[in-house]
């Protein structure tokens, strides 16, 4: 009996987290950050867990300063709501004010970017307000659309958990 509601327990944890949004505070821990300095170092250095739900890889708030002070060539794809972005952004960001990117009406925002971003090989690092679902959805969208899971980034935490307020604009 315990046995079975301990799996029930964990089964509902799971549920829970699966169907959380982007506004979630929290990321996994087994996934390793990607590393900054350029793009096929990025694919080798990072790795996630193969229990990590669908191998989405990040980066740190701090590996996102360095880049954006070392004028690093990376893609800053903010997804916020305009209302959000207006608030306040990352320096340097591209704003789409496509979250949550869950209608045809939010991809379609990303769809105009597409584009710009097959020109480019650079790493590109997906801001949303949380740094979960909405990122996640926007990742899984870019990658269906041909861009590189090598080249996708999501930024641990999001917007939220940004702490450089020196790189904020608003």
């Amino acid at each position: 009996m315990k046995k079975l509601l301990s799996l029930t327990a964990v089964a509902v944890m799971g549920l829970s987290l699966l169907f959380s949004g982007c506004a979630k505070e929290s990321k996994p821990t087994e996934t390793k950050p990607a590393e900054s300095s350029s793009t096929s170092s990025t694919s080798s250095n990072s790795t996630s867990n193969t229990n990590d739900k669908k191998d989405f890889k990040y980066y740190t708030a701090e590996q996102t300063k360095k880049a954006i002070e070392e004028k690093k060539d990376i893609i800053l794809l903010d997804i916020q709501v305009e209302k959000d972005f207006k608030e306040h952004h990352i320096k340097g960001v591209i704003p789409t004010y496509a979250y949550p990117v869950k209608t045809d009406e939010e991809k379609a925002k990303l769809e105009k970017l597409l584009p710009t971003l097959q020109k480019s090989n650079n790493p590109i690092v997906i801001v949303c307000p949380g740094g979960a679902g909405g990122a996640e959805r926007t990742y899984a969208y870019l990658s269906e659309k041909g861009i590189s899971k090598d080249r996708l980034f999501i930024l641990q935490n999001g917007q939220k958990g940004w702490p450089y307020p020196e790189l904020l604009e608003k």
